[in-house]
């Protein structure tokens, strides 16, 4: 589904991102982790259209999307669950959810979303009219991912999601990501919870100072003794 070869990503004259290789498979839940700075959110943030590669490419369902704005890639079912959650905080939960359906147009299935988005996280269907900015942040990384998948995406990447969360709340989240991937979205993960994320991933890769180190299977990485002991807290 996603395929990304030599990407390479700079800020002004520093280069973030390096030139990494990375694959997802249509029905994969693929994590990506590694230490602050390492260029995590900067190589999701290209994949997503924030960014405009310095090089290599991206390719979505076999298209060259290479560079291509976000809104496009939301159209094409490519959609980033931001980290800092991002959500339009003097908009209540209703408009928010709305704005995640604005490159739609079947009613009818926008109306079968919001139910499910209600479904998803109750809680949000008991505040649907609350504004968002007076969520806590767990509620308000219940409305980025509801918001996302109100586009339908076929893709979902999601940034740092568990960041600033009570455990409860840690352990609600990475359930309500694999409900979602066991429903038959594919997603990519960033996340700094290297042990729940490799638990619920079928592959992972490790990223170091904008470069790909290491790649495996998940259970192969959280039994590799680099990453227990640089990502793992593990001696």
């Amino acid at each position: 589904m996603l395929e990304v070869t030599g990407l390479r990503v700079a800020y002004g004259g520093i280069n973030a991102v390096k030139g990494i290789d990375l694959v997802v498979r249509r029905g994969e839940l693929v994590t990506l982790i590694g230490a602050n700075g390492a260029g995590k959110t900067t190589t999701l943030k290209a994949l997503a259209g924030l960014l405009h590669p310095a090089g290599g490419a991206v390719r979505y369902e076999n298209e060259d999307v290479t560079g291509m704005p976000a809104h496009l890639l939301v159209r094409r079912g490519l959609a980033l669950v931001p980290e800092g959650r991002g959500v339009f905080p003097r908009l209540t939960i209703e408009e928010n959810l709305a704005m995640g359906a604005y490159a739609r147009s079947d009613a009818a299935g926008i109306r079968a979303d919001f139910e499910r988005a209600y479904a998803l996280f109750p809680r949000l269907a008991e505040r649907r009219r609350q504004l968002a900015g007076t969520l806590s942040g767990g509620e308000q990384q219940m409305l980025a991912i509801a918001r996302a998948l109100m586009s339908r995406p076929r893709l979902l990447l999601l940034d740092e999601p568990s960041m600033g969360l009570a455990p409860i709340m840690v352990h609600r989240i990475f359930e309500t990501i694999k409900q979602v991937a066991s429903e038959g979205t594919t997603l990519l993960l960033v996340e700094q919870n290297a042990k729940v994320a490799l638990e619920i991933s079928h592959r992972g890769y490790v990223m170091e100072s904008g470069r790909i180190v290491l790649a495996d299977d998940a259970r192969a990485l959280l039994t590799n003794e680099q990453v227990r002991h640089a990502y793992l807290g593990e001696a």
